[in-house]
Order: C-alpha cells, then sequence, then structure tokens
C-alpha cells in the first residue's frame, strides 16, 4: 500500500551543472506519486531548462553566489507560506541556511537537509562555504528533522563538523537506466567521430579541470603505461579539457602523451560518450562524496578504475578496481591489469554484465525515490 503523498518544496542553493542538481531533477521527473516544487536562491543555471521541459515548477530568487538579500529571503518565506509543504527539502549547504531557517519561520516542522560534498579542505573549499557548513553544524541539532546524504563517507564527515549524527540518513544517487544502458550503436558513433578503431582500448574520464580531479595523476599514470609498451588512447572529457587550455597542453607535453589522449571538452551525451569508453577512469585526490560518474559508467556496461575517494570503493564493489589517491604507479598498474582482461573478451564482457547490473541493483532512481520517501514521511512523524 503506498503511503499518502507529500507536497514537497525543494530549496536548492544554484542549478549549474552538478552532481546534486542532476539527483534534484532525476527525483521530481520520475517520482509520480508525490508532488514537488521547487525555490532556486539563484538563477536558472544549466538545469533550468530542463526543469522548464520537464514540467517542473521552479521559483528564482536570482541571489548572487553568497549574498543573501532581503527581498529574497521575504519571497522565499511568502512562498513556503503560501504553499504549505508538507515536507521542505533542501540542498547543499547555503540552501540548507537558509531554507532550513526560513521554513522554521514560516511555522513548517518536516524539514529535510540535503548533503551532498565531503569536501571542506582550507585552500581549496572558499572560506564562505566552509563557514556555512559549520554553522549548518550548530544548527543541525535545531533546524532539519532528518539530514539526507549521498554518502556514507560524507556522514563520517559531517560527524567530525559535530552535525546531529542520529538524524542522518543515506540515500545514494539514483540513476535513470533509459538513458544510461549499454548502447554498441552509440559506441561506434562516437569512436567513429574520434577517428577511433573499434579495437582500440579506450580509456576516459568525465570531470572538469581541477585541482580535485588530479588529472595530473592520470596523466602520470599514462606515462608509466605507454612506457610499458601498451597501445591504447584516453579521453578527457569535461569544462577545460580542451585545446585552449595551454596548461593542460603544457602537461602533456612533458609527459609526452599528448599522442595518446583526445581533449574532448564539454559534451552533452554522456550516455553515448560512456558507451564509447571501454574503462573510465577517475584519478580525484580529494573531496568527492558519491561521484556520480562511476555509477553513469556501469550502467552503460564500463568498468572503472578509481582511486579511493568518497563512495567509490561502495559505487564499484567487485566491478572494477580501487587504487590510493596520488598514486599513479598503482593508478598505472591496475590500468595494466584492466588492459589484459580486456583482451580476453569472454571474461571482460562477464565484468562488463557486473557493472551494469551493479547500478541496476543498487542505483536506480526508483530506489533513490523510495529512500528520499521514506525521509520525508519520517519527518512528518518526528
Amino acid at each position: 500500500m503506498l503511503a499518502q503523498p507529500l507536497n514537497v518544496l525543494h530549496v536548492i542553493t544554484g542549478l549549474t551543472d552538478g552532481g546534486a542538481e542532476d539527483s534534484l531533477y532525476q527525483l521530481c521527473n520520475n517520482d509520480r506519486h508525490n508532488v514537488h516544487r521547487v525555490v532556486c536562491l539563484m538563477d536558472a543555471g544549466q538545469y533550468g531548462p530542463r526543469f522548464a521541459a520537464a514540467g517542473i515548477e521552479v521559483v528564482y530568487l536570482n541571489m548572487s553566489p553568497g549574498r543573501v538579500t532581503f527581498a529574497g529571503l521575504w519571497r522565499l518565506w511568502r512562498t513556503m507560506r503560501t504553499r504549505r509543504p508538507d515536507v521542505v527539502q533542501t540542498w547543499m549547504y547555503h540552501a540548507n541556511l537558509v531554507g532550513g531557517v526560513m521554513a522554521r519561520l514560516a511555522g513548517i516542522k518536516a524539514i529535510c537537509w540535503g548533503i551532498h560534498n565531503s569536501n571542506l579542505m582550507p585552500g581549496v573549499t572558499k572560506r564562505s562555504t566552509i563557514w556555512v557548513a559549520k554553522a549548518c553544524g550548530t544548527l543541525s541539532r535545531v533546524v532539519p528533522s532528518r539530514i539526507v546524504s549521498c554518502s556514507q563517507h560524507a556522514v563520517e564527515v559531517h560527524r567530525q563538523l559535530r552535525y546531529a549524527a542520529l538524524k542522518f540518513v543515506v540515500v545514494p544517487n539514483g540513476y535513470n537506466l533509459a538513458l544510461l544502458t549499454p548502447d554498441a550503436e552509440a559506441r561506434d558513433r562516437v569512436r567513429t567521430g574520434w577517428g577511433l578503431d573499434a579495437d582500440m582500448p579506450l580509456f576516459g574520464m568525465v570531470a572538469r579541470f581541477d585541482p580535485q580531479k588530479d588529472h595530473a595523476n592520470l596523466i602520470a599514470a599514462l606515462t608509466q603505461l605507454k612506457g610499458l609498451g601498451w597501445d591504447f588512447r584516453c579521453a578527457l572529457i569535461g569544462a577545460g579539457l580542451d585545446v585552449d587550455n595551454h596548461e593542460l597542453l603544457q602537461l602533456l607535453d612533458d609527459h609526452g602523451v599528448r599522442d595518446r589522449v583526445l581533449l574532448v571538452g564539454r559534451r552533452g551525451d554522456i550516455p553515448a560518450v560512456m558507451n564509447a569508453l571501454d574503462v573510465h577512469v577517475l584519478s580525484s585526490r580529494f573531496g568527492e562524496a558519491f561521484p556520480n560518474v562511476l555509477s553513469e559508467a556501469m550502467a552503460c556496461g564500463t568498468p572503472c578504475v578509481s582511486t579511493d575517494v568518497g563512495d567509490a570503493a561502495f559505487i564499484v564493489g567487485d566491478t572494477g578496481w580501487i587504487v590510493p589517491p596520488g598514486d599513479p604507479g598503482a593508478l598505472a598498474d591496475h590500468l595494466a591489469l584492466a588492459l589484459e582482461e580486456h583482451a580476453d573478451a569472454p571474461a571482460w564482457q562477464a565484468r562488463k554484465q557486473r557493472a551494469h547490473q551493479r547500478v541496476v541493483d543498487a542505483f536506480s532512481v526508483q530506489r533513490m525515490i523510495d529512500g528520499y520517501s521514506a525521509s520525508w514521511h519520517q519527518a512528518c512523524h518526528v
């Protein structure tokens, strides 16, 4: 028997291109039981048009990053008072603080915060973000009824910041498996567009050019792999990964692997890209909570080699390989293991199937919907 439908108001900091934003979109677009509306503290960003196309109501407060205005707070409070949601679900630190406090002032009792980050490193994370995250730790005992985290690793990080430990609920991100699925035609199309033969071993990493992602670690590993005599190519996909990035070009030249690397830049067809790869690599050094790219690749039947960051080991399970962060030698060794198995067609096909099934069993969008719905009903009865 289905629980009673809930009227849920989501408050999110922004709708830029990120994992939390995608999870919110998948949740609102695929949940046919509850009613969803969204308030965005900033502007429409990259995801705004997708929400509009799906018919999801979004109110934009158009506040500038890091600047809260009285007019924005007033409109948020009025929206909450007018809509009278059963639950307010906030997403990310600034929305947790602003949305959570305003929900309390609006008389709403069922408030769920959302944690989607585990990177709070001085010198890397903005000081204002660290301050807001710590302020939320103090307020976590009185504002939220539940704190929904996308990863167990993020829970441990925030417990150290004195967040109310007993309020945490872990709901892993979920994925639309109608879009993220093995697709041989897409694989051939993308590889042809990149000028690659069907049998050329292809690594790839979908990640913006950022110190967190540690592309230098991956490039150093590729250098060692090339030195061992392996033939391969590696596609780098994401913001800043193109020929205009002179720092990256110099790094490739210094390591002698420019001839092995395809600089793809941003792509809008990530499912097709994941299908084109033989192995997806995540070389991040820190800061990951629940790396979406691993699940997205695995859903397409693409095994992964990842550094041990966030919940990567939990996501990958026995379907791929986990290595220490910042260790290009270990990364190169495990890329070589992947290449060796790739040459054994039956073994490789079995690994690809395990990777796909892992996401089907553990990380479907319906499992995410069920997890959030359970948390909301718990919050309503606190």
